[in-house]
């Protein structure tokens, strides 16, 4: 028999391949929205930094690796990205007559912080762990507050007007559910992933800068043993490794994009030695820079 949950989401699955006629992720109203379509499993793993989002998968399967930890959603598991994390993205599963099919909703700490004052009058419960990816089982309620949301856009008059509350309501329903008390965490600066939160945008911003992770813990508000700890809690990965992924993530964005070489995206992004950014850039991406850049423009052709 199928499951309210999984009715929910070929209901979902239907309109969003309106909005999403071919592979690529198409905005929605209000902004911050997207509709997502994928039509074959990737060959490789695509790295990014991720900024707070949630994704209510309709069809297929996806796959986001942060350090050792890998987290699959499909159409009976929803996601949320609570904080700037660099991930490694796979589809796992998908077809041309099954295509993999999401609605990824941006997520702003400030609007969550609001909600959750509204969702828990009588005061924040405390998470049993403050994590960067939290899964949670799909919510056929969700999923029809996605429905509704998605039916809005063929009425631009009522998307302008209602899909806000629409995507309010989305939120205030992921605050009510099993994982609500950690994605209310991330609204705040005085909990834990709040306080983390400062730290990662800092370094989202300052990539290039040498790290001081006494400053980042003071920042933080909290002991450089505390920062340590909670810093790895949440994003499974040390403040020295996260900066080195942003940097290197960035590097390979300038020289595809912009046609920098090795040794100029290496610098732009604060390596002071060529060997040591090309070993590191192997590590990460499987082949050296030039080789790495060299297959993904092949593939753009391709494609």
């Amino acid at each position: 028999m199928t499951s309210p949950a999984q009715a929910e989401a070929a209901r979902l699955a239907s309109l969003l391949k309106a909005y999403a006629p071919h592979d690529g992720s198409f905005p929605l109203q209000p902004g911050g929205i997207s509709a997502i379509r994928r039509s074959q499993p990737y060959k490789g793993a695509v790295r990014d930094v991720q900024k707070p989002a949630m994704c209510m998968v309709a069809q297929g399967a996806k796959s986001a690796t942060l350090g050792s930890e890998v987290y699959r959603y499909d159409a009976s598991r929803l996601i949320v990205f609570a904080v700037n994390v660099p991930l490694a993205f796979q589809i796992i599963k998908a077809s041309l007559a099954e295509p993999f099919l999401c609605l990824k909703i941006d997520l702003d700490p400030r609007k969550v912080a609001d909600l959750a004052l509204k969702a828990f009058p009588h005061g924040l419960p405390k998470p049993a762990e403050a994590r960067a990816v939290i899964l949670s089982q799909s919510d056929p309620d969700i999923l029809r507050a996605g429905i509704r949301l998605m039916e809005m856009q063929a009425r631009p008059g009522d998307a302008a007007l209602l899909a806000p509350l629409a995507v309010d309501e989305i939120i205030l329903r992921l605050l009510r559910s099993p994982i609500g008390a950690q994605v209310a965490q991330m609204g705040f600066a005085p909990s834990g992933m709040g306080s983390i939160a400062k730290a990662v945008a800092w370094l989202c911003d300052n990539f290039a800068q040498p790290i001081k992770v006494e400053e980042l813990a003071e920042l933080s508000g909290m002991s450089l043993s505390s920062f340590h700890h909670h810093f790895k809690a949440v994003t499974s990965m040390s403040p020295v490794q996260y900066q080195k992924e942003l940097r290197l993530q960035e590097a390979r964005r300038l020289m595809l994009a912009q046609m920098m070489d090795a040794g100029m995206a290496g610098q732009q992004v604060g390596y002071l030695s060529l060997s040591q950014f090309s070993r590191e850039y192997g590590r990460l991406f499987g082949n050296p820079p030039s080789r790495d850049i060299a297959q993904l423009r092949e593939q753009a052709e391709a494609f």
